[in-house]
């Protein structure tokens, strides 16, 4: 493992049976940095989270976490790593504050002061019995045994569900704090929207495959763009359909509409520039609609 990788698979794949969960997966996770990991329900991020943290063996291929093999030296792992499951066990007689000394005991750390700091940022109580709690905040004290050691690698399944908007503001402002002092973040989510406020690079699942890695700012450069314009006079479909890049594309008399990457505005704006204008309009589009787009081409190109 290079020294800027704290997680690294290769070739890692899992079956459960005839159903293959993951296949191939190479994944890096850069040091210091927050590595989004998207899909929809049933991808596999959950199988790949599992699979770093020991809690899964893998059918073929290799995991590593902090140089460690996630499989054959995963009790280690899982003291050095904070990990929030998509579906967090509490017991539910005991509070949140003897959950944090059952936790430490077992990492052999004293992790309380952190946790309590981290449970006041969130409002948090402690002091009562996690079955008392509310889904929300029983996701808060999930998220607060996760951060209590400071890890060097913080490994999150979902993890701002059931969390009110103000909790998921503090939680962004945690992780962008974690980075800041070296340390990583790989978080997995299948709404895109919660990751890039806060991830350096993001990956893509679809059925169990990586089909896109990249830095979130090469994803805005790919962005789409929603462009509209009204003509004096009527102009041709044809005029726009040559246009590599443009989708969507719908002309109606003296008007024309249509979508395309920022890589193709300039050709756009040019054959607009053809036409006298009288009034014109381009507005950058959610980014979630951009990886859709990619999404729906990558699937009609998967073998």
């Amino acid at each position: 493992m290079t020294g800027t990788s704290i997680v690294r698979t290769h070739g890692l794949t899992k079956h459960y049976g005839a159903t293959v969960a993951l296949r191939d997966l190479d994944l890096e996770v850069e040091r210091g940095e927050v590595f989004g990991y998207l899909g929809p329900n049933g991808a596999g991020k959950t199988t790949t989270l599992r699979l770093l943290m020991g809690l899964l063996r893998p059918t073929s291929g290799a995991a590593e976490v902090d140089g460690l093999d996630a499989w054959h030296d995963s009790v280690e792992v899982r003291r050095r790593v904070g990990y929030l499951s998509g579906e967090p066990a509490l017991y539910p007689k005991l509070t949140g504050a003897q959950h944090v000394d059952f936790l430490g005991h077992l990492r052999g750390t004293d992790g309380r002061l952190a946790a309590k700091r981290f449970a006041e940022r969130l409002d948090l109580d402690l002091g009562r019995p996690s079955r008392e709690l509310s889904k929300g905040n029983r996701q808060k004290l999930a998220l607060v045994l996760a951060l209590m050691s400071l890890p060097d690698l913080l490994v999150l399944d979902e993890p701002t569900g059931g969390l009110d908007p103000l909790a998921q503001q503090e939680f962004q402002a945690i992780v962008r704090e974690t980075t800041g002092e070296g340390r990583s973040v790989l978080l997995s989510s299948h709404v895109l929207s919660e990751v890039q406020r806060v991830a350096d690079r993001v990956g893509v699942l679809r059925e169990g495959r990586l089909i896109a890695v990249d830095r979130l700012a090469t994803l805005r450069e790919r962005s789409l763009h929603h462009i509209r314009a009204t003509f004096a006079d009527a102009v041709e479909p044809l005029t726009f359909a040559g246009v590599p890049g443009v989708r969507d594309l719908q002309v109606h008399d003296h008007s024309m509409s249509c979508s395309a990457p920022e890589t193709a505005l300039d050709a756009v704006i040019k054959e607009v520039g053809r036409h006298t204008v009288l009034d014109f309009e381009c507005a950058e589009a959610e980014l979630e609609e951009t990886f859709l787009a990619y999404y729906e081409k990558e699937a009609v190109h998967a073998p």
